[in-house]
């Protein structure tokens, strides 16, 4: 048997072996998002270049944001192309994929699948997949103990566009080290004008680099918008590049939606936050790209749907819940920064993990700044998770309410006391381990 044919039969195989799997899940569980997928890699391990074949494959990556920017992309293309294939689950590791494209089935048309897929899994997947666009959200210091550098996590996104120096690379050009390094692709930038409340504000406060990845200099701003993103320029002449599309004003930061304009186009977007703006902006520049036409992204950003963990809302009995995930310093703050906008009452809930997945060491958590908070109207506060001690010492200290925060190292007894918060809301804040038990909790409780 030919080399060819034998791989078809084994793919075959595989497609047949993961449908099988799939409809058990499906019919006697609440599904499954990876088990499919990685039944099909254990019968074919080259499956997944068969499967992307008759795709255009946007590839999705970054430090935060990758699954809202990947949700908003895919709602766009919709608008013009109908049917798109996408790891909604956010199960961005190589069986996820596979199990992506395997719940679509076959078609005889030529589609397109646009992929959220983790930098430390690029160099596993993209020669399989051959993307035709590479999509890079931003790169903070994340899990420093998995990768070692911000420059480590980059030099994974460079890497992956060598293998594919054919695919068009839409970057932020808002963050110094996106436009450091020389690459053969056509590269597309996005990024904010110096809009309101961004003037004048040309002092970075985070810890992220501001260095020139050039000359290790100190690099000065025009504008920042927050963390080292900005209008960034270098005595040695780097500088941030030509922008393709721009936020070009903010109408509105509320605490549920926010308003603002790219290219001079107002959108809307039913999730707040600066950084949401950022996915917002990315999407709309691959959707451009495609010649979806600007009515249509409109459209798109008014239906999106909150991403689990991403301010998502659910009630606890006739609490309100509002959720938000974080996984580094950067992130942490920026749910602090949205978290201030809230006018009502409320208890607060931070519940912090360090498992693996989380990244074991979470001394980074010192650098983040609770204060934010400290003119909200907060009636509780509560530490919860395996690093509860941790967390509460770092509440405790921002004194954001009289009394000390109460401890409840197990998630179960925390969502207890919650029934009873005061406050008009409850805000929970969770890194990724501790969001996911969160929610597993509350699913089996019978509240989702």
């Amino acid at each position: 048997m030919s080399g060819g044919m034998e791989m078809s039969v084994r793919s075959e195989i595989a497609r047949v072996a993961a449908a099988g799997s799939r409809k058990f899940l499906t019919t006697f569980t609440n599904g499954g998002t990876s088990l499919p997928g990685k039944l099909a890699l254990s019968i074919d391990p080259n499956i997944l270049e068969s499967l992307a074949t008759d795709y255009d494959v946007i590839v999705v990556t970054g430090t935060n944001g990758k699954t809202l920017t990947t949700s908003l992309i895919v709602k766009a293309l919709q608008q013009k192309y109908g049917a798109v294939i996408t790891n909604e689950s956010g199960s961005n590791m190589k069986q996820g994929v596979v199990g992506a494209f395997l719940a679509a089935g076959n078609s005889s048309k030529r589609g397109i699948a646009v992929l959220e897929v983790d930098e430390g899994s690029l160099k596993n997947i993209s020669p399989e997949l051959s993307p035709k666009t590479f999509v890079h959200t931003n790169i903070f210091a994340d899990q420093l103990d998995r990768y070692g550098s911000v420059e480590n996590v980059y030099q994974l996104l460079v890497d992956a566009c060598l293998e594919t120096p054919t695919a068009k690379v839409i970057s932020n050009g808002d963050i110094p080290v996106m436009s450091a390094y020389t690459l053969p692709n056509d590269r597309v930038f996005f990024g904010f004008d110096e809009v309101e409340p961004f003037k004048g504000q040309t002092e970075p406060d985070t810890t992220e680099s501001t260095i020139c990845p050039m000359c290790q200099k100190p690099l000065s701003y025009h504008f920042v918008t927050y963390a080292n993103q900005g209008d960034f320029y270098s005595t040695c002449g780097f500088k941030r590049p030509q922008l393709q599309s721009k936020v070009t004003a903010i109408h509105d930061l509320g605490p549920d939606s926010s308003t603002f304009d790219i290219d001079g186009h107002t959108f809307e977007l039913p999730v707040a936050g600066v950084y949401n703006i950022y996915n917002a902006l990315a999407a709309y520049t691959v959707a451009r790209d495609y010649d979806v036409s600007v009515d249509q992204i409109r459209e798109a950003f008014k239906s999106i749907e909150r991403v689990f963990g991403r301010q998502e809302k659910m009630m606890l009995e006739d609490k309100e819940i509002i959720f938000n995930l974080f996984k580094n310093p950067v992130g942490l703050n920026q749910v602090l920064q949205l978290v201030k906008l809230e006018d009502k009452s409320m208890s607060l809930a931070m519940i912090l993990n360090n498992n693996d997945a989380d990244g074991v060491d979470v001394d980074w958590i010192y650098e983040s700044d609770f204060s934010l908070l400290s003119e909200n109207d907060i009636q509780q506060v509560y530490a919860s998770g395996m690093e509860t001690e941790t967390i509460a010492g770092l509440l405790d200290e921002a004194q954001l309410i009289e009394s000390p925060a109460k401890r409840h190292p197990d998630i179960d007894a925390l969502i207890d006391q919650l029934k009873d918060a005061p406050g008009e809301r409850v805000h929970v804040v969770a890194n990724y381990t501790a969001m996911m038990q969160f929610r597993q909790k509350m699913s089996d409780k019978g509240y989702l």
